[in-house]
């Protein structure tokens, strides 16, 4: 039987505009998947011009592809993503900093363009996933090396990064290509259990020892960062990563087994983690600032922020001051503490709540809870994109984590990887019993 005609929705009337042959669909598919390989495989390195210039590229090539391509439906992840968009939209307008609030508006669009093209290119040939997972453990790769080489370095370059009024005072932390260990470490937290992905997805010798390496460097130079956040962070995505796949190659156990093996790996977990929090100098260090509260000069400055930034909701509770730093910068000094400037919130959540209000809020959790339902749907599957859904999960669930204390996830360094795990999770859902042995 042929198959239901898509409806033809406003959003969807400019695609399929002109006709096209299986040639130029297949020319337009390698020229998407080179464009985000690069894109991915340049993240650390690429000055902020130049990463314009390619998302820009990478919005235009979607649009052109769409002009091509008949539209199919829009799919749970694409509708929160649209709604959110919309609330942008309205939060620019009414903003009191419009004319700041539309840059903004222009960046989120263009990220936007970006997880299309992913999106588009994933779901025409989900081999591409690993290709460009491939590019991005390169990237991650030269970023790690280049980070753990600072160790060796002069400290002179790493010292002004550790706070002398901190707890953790003296501290040595590199930065790598990015300027910035939280930075450094919010970037490679979401690779993570990509990189575990890849090591049980990729056939060959060559190719593990190429996820494996990129894993082993990632998770060091994420420790040397020193990042508390990015630990946490780290902590979450790997953790999560492990219990979902545990979960799924238990699956056909003994009812038993299958609720107690996951309590025991928790606790023995725990335990080996309490034991680096109180044995292993550094960490100790760097978790006690962290519990120091206002004694710390990092903790101190954040919680002033966040006040701050907590009056800026109270003032803008519905549709926020716009989406952006431009409006944010704007806006926030007139509710700052004295000598307590800052460039965000420090917190996602509030980011989210400054710049778009309780709309923009409840659109990013249903977005949050829509791919937690959609990975999660992958545990006893046997399709191809079970490993990467899940690692995709895990992924989004480090940056969740990250972002309660950081707003990292913003720079576009960040973001794309988030960008690529949400068009992984929007891929079509496999069919309750498909099995695909090439996973």
């Amino acid at each position: 039987m042929p198959e239901a005609a898509v409806p033809q929705t406003f959003l969807l009337r400019w695609q399929g505009l002109v006709p096209s042959s299986e040639a130029m669909q297949l020319r337009l598919q390698w020229l998407s998947g080179l464009l985000l390989m690069m894109l991915l495989a340049t993240l650390p390195m690429l000055t902020r011009t130049g990463l314009g210039l390619i998302i820009l590229a990478a919005g235009a090539l979607w649009i052109i592809w769409g002009c091509v391509t008949p539209p199919s439906r829009i799919g749970s992840i694409s509708s929160w993503l649209l709604v959110f968009l919309a609330i942008a939209f309205l939060a620019t307008g009414f903003s009191p900093v419009p004319v700041a609030a539309a840059k903004g508006l222009i960046k989120l669009i263009s990220y936007l363009g970006v997880y299309a093209l992913m999106r588009q290119l994933l779901a025409t040939r989900f081999e591409w996933w690993d290709r460009m997972v491939a590019a991005l453990l390169a990237g991650e790769l030269i970023a790690s090396v280049i980070a753990i080489r600072q160790l060796y370095g002069p400290t002179n370059e790493l010292a002004h990064w550790a706070d002398p009024n901190s707890v953790a005072a003296g501290t040595v932390r590199i930065y790598g290509p990015l300027g910035n260990p939280n930075l450094l470490a919010g970037y490679l937290v979401p690779i993570l259990p990509l990189a575990v992905a890849a090591l049980l997805r990729w056939r060959g010798w060559g190719a593990k020892l190429y996820a494996m390496v990129a894993l082993g460097l990632g998770i060091t130079a994420t420790l040397f960062s020193y990042s508390r956040g990015g630990w946490l962070g780290m902590l979450a995505s790997i953790a999560v990563i492990l219990l979902l796949l545990l979960l799924r190659s238990t699956s056909k156990w003994p009812l038993f087994w299958r609720r107690l093996l996951p309590l025991l790996v928790i606790v023995l977990v725990t335990a080996m983690l309490a034991v680096a929090a109180t044995q292993i100098e550094p960490i100790r260090t760097r978790i006690t600032s962290l519990l120091a509260g206002r004694s710390d000069s990092s903790n101190n400055f954040r919680i002033n922020v966040w006040l701050a930034s907590i009056e800026m909701i109270r003032a803008h509770p519905w549709l926020g001051i716009g989406p952006g730093n431009a409006a944010f910068n704007s806006i926030y000094p007139l509710f700052q503490q004295p000598k307590f400037n800052a460039l965000s919130a420090y917190s996602v959540p509030l980011e989210i709540l400054v710049e778009t209000g309780l709309p923009g809020l409840i659109a990013s959790l249903g977005l949050v809870i829509t791919s937690l339902r959609r990975g999660l749907a992958y545990l006893s599957s046997n399709n191809q994109l079970a490993l990467p859904a899940l690692a995709s999960l895990a992924a989004i669930a480090g940056l969740v984590v990250h972002g309660i204390t950081d707003t990292i996830f913003f720079r576009p360094e960040v973001q794309l990887v988030g960008w690529l795990c949400l068009a992984t999770l929007a891929q079509r859902q496999p069919e309750k019993g498909q099995v695909d042995l090439t996973a």
